[in-house]
């Protein structure tokens, strides 16, 4: 199933790769759990993921597709195809991006698909750098509501070494037309997320150990879809070889 998400998905990319500004680049990456804004998307097991990307000028288009492993949280689904487009431009020594996101989901018991858009600044000073951002969902079925996520990273670099040290936090709000499903992105209503990492890389191979967490450990009521058992904190581990 997720080879075939990934031919179809890669399949959009050969007639942009040939007016591309650089090559595409492609991933493989293997991971001890699939984990987005502090929730599990794969109920806490192991996942692999494939990704690739093109940059057209000032157009950047990607697509990734990741094991779900029958997710409670996308109602049975073996994977998802995340498929992105974005438009980057300058401004002083900020880079700006404007993004628009499509979540397809395979082997889901019914319509899980949803999207969002928003974008980011990031400003780079040495070895570090520093991207905030915002991710807006409208209202969509899929999702019981809207979902708003605003995020903020820090990326240091160490120097004279191959490691780099990665933190950020976000925070994820929006309304609710039908509870059972805003549990999906949201358990129990608004939450915090955060994360705080070190990667190494060695030429195309980048080893990660991160800690994540949400402020989700408390008594508030979550529905199944929320997957409450796996949407708090935990240690991952995950190694990713680009191409």
């Amino acid at each position: 199933m997720i080879g075939r998400i990934m031919l179809s998905a890669a399949s959009l990319l050969p007639v942009a790769a040939a007016h591309a500004q650089s090559a595409p680049s492609l991933g493989l990456e293997a991971t001890i759990d699939e984990r987005r804004r502090g929730l599990s998307w794969s109920e806490g097991r192991a996942s692999v993921s494939g990704d690739v990307a093109v940059t057209l000028r000032a157009i950047e288009l990607d697509a990734r597709v990741a094991a779900l492993r029958e997710s409670v949280r996308h109602d049975g689904a073996d994977a998802v195809a995340d498929l992105g487009a974005a438009f980057v431009t300058e401004a002083g020594p900020f880079q700006l991006r404007a993004r628009a996101i499509g979540h397809v989901f395979a082997g889901a018991r019914s319509a899980m698909n949803y999207g969002e858009f928003g974008g980011d600044a990031r400003y780079a000073l040495g070895p570090a750098e520093l991207t905030v951002g915002a991710l807006y969902a409208p209202p969509q079925d899929a999702i019981g509501g809207s979902n708003l996520y605003l995020s903020g990273l820090a990326v240091v670099g160490i120097p004279a070494t191959p490691f780099t040290i990665v933190g950020g936090a976000g925070r994820s709000s929006g309304t609710v037309d039908n509870a059972a499903r805003a549990d999906r992105l949201r358990p129990g209503s608004a939450y915090v997320d955060w994360r705080l990492g070190v990667e190494h890389v060695t030429g195309p191979l980048t080893v990660a150990l991160e800690y994540v967490g949400t402020d989700l450990n408390d008594d508030r009521p979550i529905r199944a879809i929320g997957d409450r058992q796996h949407s708090g904190d935990r240690v991952l581990a995950r190694a990713r070889i680009g191409f």
